[in-house]
């Protein structure tokens, strides 16, 4: 039991990638979760339920967390785990992330994660994109601070930042406002208006209130739905997905992009906003710049769908899998000093 899994948001990718270390490291590890619920809670008050709930071992060697947690105030309120090797891992942060209405916007959240990139020996970003926008924000972030701001933070927590792409496995999907899905139904009602014909499948998994678009486009789209709703069964997702012909992100809010990936694995043709983490991952042909444009291609593909059926896709995939990532995160998790990847 040398490496210790803390896990302050234990659901969708969050859950895959700690699952599937589990699954690796077998007896080697030790695995603390909280459920996928009220993510803000868990972000302020994590660490203290993880102070009281963390069993104490001389065995552990390495700490390995997601970046809900604030390892700072874990490592403080738990001398033993702050000796311990502590590797931080970014599947989204927050000061990229966008929100509704920005009075409403929590400063500690980020606050919070630059903390523990600060006591954290390794940091790891899930793209390039979440790492450069994490770290060229945090100048800008502080300034929120009325005085006595820190500073030279972003030349600190660099060296120890590497990129270590998510190792595509299990399904995720979710349904949230930072998915645009106000624009992704606007363009499908659109396609239904022409009399275009085509169908369509919603998945995913909710982790917070479902915005009333679900519920107005479903009934609006009427026969042209396949599939809605979050299927529990991978075989069932997987297949889903085979069925589809193209997959479609409007994200507003995307580090990686778990569910496009295992789509485009499963023979889906990919259109993606030309913006976000998508032109690290997709080539440039399967990005759109605005709503129309993503409006006319599907509009050519449900006249022609030909197009995308007899399609190769021009990407690659492999190298999201575990099989191409899994050494690089054994590695990660070795107790020797960090070495860059």
């Amino acid at each position: 039991m040398s490496i210790l899994l803390i896990e302050a948001f234990y659901g969708g990718s969050h859950k895959q990638l700690m699952d599937l270390l589990q699954e690796e490291l077998q007896d080697d590890c030790v695995l603390c979760t909280l459920p996928a619920k009220k993510w803000h809670w868990k972000a302020r008050t994590a660490a203290l339920y993880f102070m009281q709930t963390v069993p104490t071992s001389t065995n552990y060697r390495i700490l390995f967390a997601s970046s809900v947690l604030n390892l700072a105030e874990l490592a403080a309120l738990r001398p033993d785990l702050g000796k311990l090797k502590k590797v931080l891992y970014f599947h989204e942060n927050q000061l990229a992330y966008p929100v509704q209405k920005c009075q409403g916007r929590d400063f500690q959240y980020g606050y919070n994660q630059i903390l523990s990139c600060l006591v954290a020996d390794v940091v790891v970003f899930n793209s390039a994109f979440n790492m450069e926008s994490f770290l060229t924000s945090i100048g800008k972030f502080m300034k929120l601070i009325p005085d006595h701001r820190p500073k030279d933070l972003e030349k600190i927590i660099r060296p120890k930042c590497q990129v270590l792409y998510f190792p595509v496995r299990f399904p995720d999907l979710s349904r949230e406002h930072d998915k645009d899905p106000k624009t992704f139904f606007k363009v499908l009602l659109k396609l239904k208006e022409k009399n275009l014909p085509f169908h369509v499948s919603v998945l995913g998994e909710a982790f917070t209130e479902i915005p009333d678009i679900f519920s107005e486009a479903k009934k609006a789209l009427g026969s042209s739905v396949l599939h809605w709703g979050y299927l529990p069964s991978k075989d069932d997702y997987f297949q889903a997905l085979c069925m589809a012909d193209v997959v479609i992100s409007t994200a507003k809010h995307e580090f990686f992009g778990v569910a496009m990936v295992e789509a485009v694995y499963c023979g889906c043709y990919p259109l993606c906003p030309k913006a976000l983490v998508y032109p690290e991952i997709f080539p440039a042909e399967y990005l759109y710049s605005t709503p129309e444009q993503l409006f006319k291609r599907l509009q050519n593909f449900c006249k022609r769908p030909d197009i995308v059926r007899k399609h190769l896709y021009k990407g690659e995939t492999a190298g999201f899998s575990w099989a191409a990532l899994g050494g690089k995160f054994r590695s990660l998790l070795a107790a020797e000093p960090r070495e860059d990847l």
